[in-house]
């Protein structure tokens, strides 16, 4: 069967983690929750790996080996009325910094919870680019993120 993305991401914003790859129940309760301002097509958090030449002048056909990993990320949210509601964007300005949680396959509702797992990005944030207005549709803002030290994208909850 397949699994069904609707409400299956949960995303967090930690000023920091004690540890990347386990972060816990407490520093999760205590970051700032992102998912409801995000949009549904908002998160975009895509790796890359660059390819590492190993022929030589004796090969016969051209062989490569991954070489370094990189990612294009952005955040796209929605505009709120409230302090609450605009949270991401009076607080994720230029040069912030912090690290995004992420987890997937896991209902919104459900609270974090020890081994659950997750994925720990450091990021340092761009400046923020209203969305231009367009009928029928609500205030947006796109966050160019910047993963600035070596993720964990396999992390567990302790």
């Amino acid at each position: 069967m397949d699994l069904i993305n609707d409400g299956m991401t949960r995303v967090a914003w930690a000023t920091s983690l004690a540890n990347l790859n386990a972060p816990t129940v407490a520093e999760l309760g205590t970051a700032q929750e992102l998912t409801d301002r995000i949009t549904p097509d908002g998160l975009k958090i895509d790796p890359s790996t660059a390819d590492v030449d190993t022929g030589s002048l004796a090969s016969k056909f051209d062989t490569k080996t991954v070489g370094r990993v990189g990612y294009e990320t952005e955040i796209t949210f929605k505009r709120g009325s409230t302090t609450q509601e605009d949270w991401p964007y009076q607080n994720l300005t230029y040069g912030t910094t912090g690290v995004l949680v992420v987890r997937r396959g896991v209902d919104i509702a459900t609270a974090w919870t020890a081994g659950q797992k997750v994925q720990t990005y450091p990021m340092v944030c761009g400046e923020p680019a209203d969305v231009a207005p367009a009928a029928n549709e609500v205030m947006k803002f796109n966050s160019p993120v910047k993963v600035y030290a070596p993720p964990a994208t396999r992390a567990v909850v302790a």
